[in-house]
């Protein structure tokens, strides 16, 4: 694991209720959506290594049974609850990298020449995810879309950019 791999536990998402009577719980996922969770054979809770006995995806959500929570009673304790997930049993397709990997990335403009700031904040939209660019007090909103993205060097910790005209304060 290289050095801009921040932690190997990463955020799966936070238990937000109970489903039914066996002690099911929703887990809303803050990392991606409840399909890439699915395949995750170990979540970790309180820092501890824990094998959903079940699970499944319903209305966006992650439903699980956890060993030793089944009743109702005994999930409503976990609500609340952050879930984790190790990185390493995760295999990410070529070109897709973890949101956390890649803000506080500098961010150099092809077209520019010149380094135009630091990858402060990855927003997940409908169209295309955003890249938040920070340089100061300035501000930049590039799309991870067409031919803006041209390439990630997480071992040098670069963000490679390729902007139009007007989109970061030039004109």
């Amino acid at each position: 694991m290289d050095a801009k791999q921040n932690n190997r536990y990463l955020e799966a998402g936070k238990i937000v209720g109970t489903h039914g009577v066996r002690g099911e719980v929703k887990l809303k996922p803050t990392c991606d959506s409840a399909e890439f969770l699915m395949p995750l054979k170990t979540l970790y809770l309180n820092g501890e290594a824990i094998k959903p006995a079940a699970k499944r995806v319903h209305k966006g959500m992650l439903l699980v049974q956890f060993p030793g929570y089944d009743t109702v009673e005994k999930a409503m304790r976990l609500i609340n609850a952050t879930i984790f997930f190790d990185r390493e049993e995760v295999k990410l397709p070529k070109g897709t990298y973890f949101c956390c990997d890649l803000e506080g990335l500098e961010v150099f403009d092809l077209r520019l020449g010149r380094v135009i700031g630091k990858l402060t904040e990855v927003l997940e939209r409908p169209a295309s995810s955003i890249y938040v660019v920070k340089n100061g007090d300035e501000e930049y909103m590039i799309p991870v879309a067409g031919d803006f993205i041209q390439g990630v060097d997480l071992e040098r910790g670069v963000l490679t950019v390729k902007t139009i005209p007007g989109m970061v304060g030039d004109e």
